[in-house]
C-alpha cells in the first residue's frame, strides 16, 4: 500500500485534503458525462485498444471519471478497477456500466495515494485523467507501485501544444493560484515529462500522437459555451474571474481562443484536439 501520506507532518495533511476536497468540488461541477456523451467517447476505446487489454488481465483504470476505457476494458472480459477522487462521476460510470451491461469495480481513491497492493494490476491506464493529480511525480510512483513488474501501463493525455494544452493557457491567469508543487495537466501528453516522472522504471514502446477531431458544434462560440457550461476547471476560473471583477475579459479571452482554433466553414465548426498515446512495460 501507498505510505505517502505517513511521510506527511499534519499541517501538511491538512492542505492536501483541503486541495483533494477542492479538486472534487471542480470535477462535480458542471456535466462532465455530458462531456463524455458529447465528443470524447472515442478517446476510451482508443487507449483499451493501445494497452492491449484482453480477458483475465486484471485493469486499474486510474482518474477514470465515468469509465471511458474503464468500460471497454471490462467489456473485452478484463477484471476492471475503476477509480476516481470524485464519487459523483463513479456514480455516472456505475449507471453507464448497468446500462450497456459491464461488470467491474467502482473505487474513490485519490490517484497520488492509491489503496491498492503493490504490484496488484497486469494493466495501469488512464485516459485524460491522471494528468489532472497536481503532484505529477506522486501520481508517477502509484501508477508504477501499482503495475506489477513486467506489465504494462498506458495512458492518454492532451498534449501542452494541442487545443486543450492552448485552453489551460487561456484560463490560466483566471483560475486561482495552484498550490505549492502543482503542475500543469497538459505536461502529461510531453514525451519528455513522461520520462522524467517514470524515471525509466517504464520501458516505453510507444509514444503516438493523434488527434480527435470535434465536429458536434455549430459555431465555435458554442464549443466555448460548452466548456463554461460542463468543464470543472474553466467553470472554477471563470467564477474566480467572476470574483476579481474580470469576468468580461475572460469571456473575450475564451471565446477568442476558440474563435481562432476553429479549422472549420460554412458547414460548421471543427476543431482538432491533440492527444499523446504512451504505453510501456513496467520494469522489475
Amino acid at each position: 500500500m501507498s505510505t505517502t501520506s505517513d511521510t506527511q507532518t499534519p499541517a501538511e495533511a491538512d492542505a492536501d485534503a483541503a486541495l483533494k476536497t477542492r479538486h472534487r468540488s471542480m470535477w462535480a461541477a458542471g456535466g462532465y458525462p455530458e462531456m463524455v456523451e458529447a465528443f470524447l467517447e472515442p478517446l476510451g476505446p482508443r487507449l483499451v485498444e493501445a494497452a492491449r487489454i484482453g480477458p483475465g488481465d486484471t485493469v486499474l483504470d486510474v482518474a477514470a471519471g465515468t469509465g471511458n476505457a474503464s468500460i471497454p476494458a471490462a467489456l473485452r472480459g478484463a477484471r476492471v478497477t475503476a477509480s476516481d477522487l470524485t464519487p459523483e462521476l463513479l456514480e455516472a460510470g456505475r449507471a453507464r456500466a448497468r446500462d450497456l451491461g459491464a461488470e467491474l469495480d467502482w473505487v474513490e481513491a485519490d490517484a497520488e495515494r492509491l489503496p491498492f497492493a503493490d504490484g496488484a494490476f497486469d494493466k495501469v491506464i488512464s485516459a485524460i485523467g491522471v494528468m489532472f493529480a497536481p503532484h505529477h511525480q506522486a501520481a508517477a510512483d502509484e501508477l508504477v507501485r501499482v503495475c506489477r513488474p513486467g506489465g504494462a501501463i498506458a495512458l492518454l493525455n492532451w498534449t501542452p501544444e494541442g487545443t486543450i494544452g492552448g485552453l489551460f493557457r487561456t484560463i490560466g491567469p483566471f483560475a486561482p493560484a495552484p498550490p505549492p508543487g502543482a503542475q500543469p495537466p497538459p505536461l502529461w501528453g510531453s514525451e519528455g515529462h513522461l520520462a522524467e516522472v517514470f524515471g525509466g522504471r517504464v520501458e516505453l514502446d510507444l509514444l503516438e500522437r493523434a488527434t480527435l477531431e470535434v465536429t458536434a458544434f455549430e459555431r465555435p462560440g458554442d464549443f466555448a459555451a460548452h466548456f463554461k457550461r460542463l468543464y470543472g476547471p474553466t467553470i472554477v476560473a471563470q467564477a474566480n474571474a467572476r470574483r476579481e471583477g474580470r469576468e468580461r475579459e475572460f469571456e473575450e479571452a475564451l471565446d477568442g481562443y476558440f474563435e481562432q482554433a476553429d479549422l472549420g466553414g460554412p458547414d460548421g465548426a471543427r476543431f482538432e484536439l491533440e492527444y499523446l498515446l504512451a504505453r510501456g512495460v513496467r520494469r522489475p
